[in-house]
C-alpha cells in the first residue's frame, strides 16, 4: 500500500509536523525521506537549495533523516546515482515550482520507472503544490503568460482528476481563476481544491484532512468541503 500526502501549500512549515510524521509512520522503508525540490529547478541554484535546505531544517526537527536529491533536469533522470538513492526509502517528496517542468522531466524517465517500482514497494508519496499537481493527466504552466496555453501534459498517476493547489487564494492571482479552472476539467472527473496550509493524506481511498483550511470535492457538479479531523473515502489511486 502506498501512502500519500497531498499538501496545498506549507512544505516544511510547522502546521505540516503531524502530516509529515504521519507519511514516515504509514511508509515501508528504512525511515529516509527523499526531497526533490525539481519543479523550482527553472528558478534557478539558489531558489532550488533554499527549499533544500527547508526541508532538511524541517525533517531535522522531526527527528526523521532526510537527505535531497540534486535532480534538476530531464538529464538527470538517467543518473544512476539519483535513482539509487530510491531503493528502500520510506518517501519521495516533491515540493512546490512549477507543475509542468516537475512533469516533463519526470516524464517517460528511468527515474521515474524506478521511483513507480518503490511506490508499488510501499514508499510514501509527499506532494506539495507542483508536487500535487503534476499526478494528474493535465496540469499547469505556472510560467505561462497565455491562459489558453496554461495547460499541458502531466504525469497521469491519479487518472480522471484535476488536483488545484493553493486553492483559497488562486481567485487573487487573476480574476475569475477558480472558476476558469473548474470549466475546464474534463467531463466526469474528480475536481479536488487544497487549501494552503491544508493536506488530504490517505491510502488512496480513504483520506484524512490536516491542517488550517479545507479540501474542497467537487463531483457531478456537488461540492463537498472536508476540514481539519474529518475523514472521507475517495477512490482515487
Amino acid at each position: 500500500m502506498t501512502w500519500w500526502s497531498l499538501l496545498g501549500s506549507g512544505e516544511f512549515q510547522p502546521w505540516s509536523e503531524p502530516v509529515d510524521r504521519r507519511l514516515v509512520e504509514e511508509a515501508d522503508g528504512d525511515g529516509r525521506v527523499l526531497i526533490l525540490p525539481v519543479a523550482s529547478a527553472p528558478e534557478g541554484k539558489d531558489v532550488f537549495e533554499r527549499w533544500g535546505s527547508l526541508g532538511l531544517a524541517h525533517f531535522s526537527r522531526l527527528d526523521i533523516s532526510a537527505e535531497v536529491l540534486e535532480l534538476k533536469t530531464k538529464e538527470d533522470t538517467d543518473d544512476p546515482r539519483l535513482i539509487e538513492r530510491l531503493e528502500g526509502a520510506s518517501a519521495v517528496y516533491f515540493s512546490g515550482g512549477n507543475p509542468a517542468f516537475l512533469s516533463a522531466t519526470l516524464a517517460e524517465s528511468d527515474f521515474l520507472d524506478a521511483l513507480l517500482k518503490q511506490l508499488d514497494r510501499g514508499m510514501a508519496y509527499a506532494g506539495c503544490s507542483a508536487g500535487v499537481a503534476c499526478l494528474n493527466e493535465i496540469t499547469f504552466d505556472s510560467d505561462s503568460t497565455d491562459v489558453e496555453q496554461v495547460f499541458k501534459p502531466g504525469l497521469n498517476l491519479v487518472p480522471r482528476t484535476v488536483f488545484a493547489p493553493h486553492w483559497d487564494i488562486v481567485d487573487t492571482w487573476m480574476a475569475g481563476a477558480s472558476e476558469f479552472l473548474v470549466s475546464a476539467a474534463p467531463e466526469g472527473y474528480t475536481f479536488i481544491g487544497l487549501d494552503e496550509d491544508t493536506a488530504m493524506v490517505g491510502d488512496g481511498s480513504a483520506w484524512e484532512v490536516i491542517g488550517e483550511s479545507g479540501i474542497h470535492v467537487l463531483i457531478d457538479g456537488t461540492w463537498t468541503i472536508y476540514r481539519d479531523g474529518e475523514h472521507f473515502d475517495l477512490a482515487l489511486i
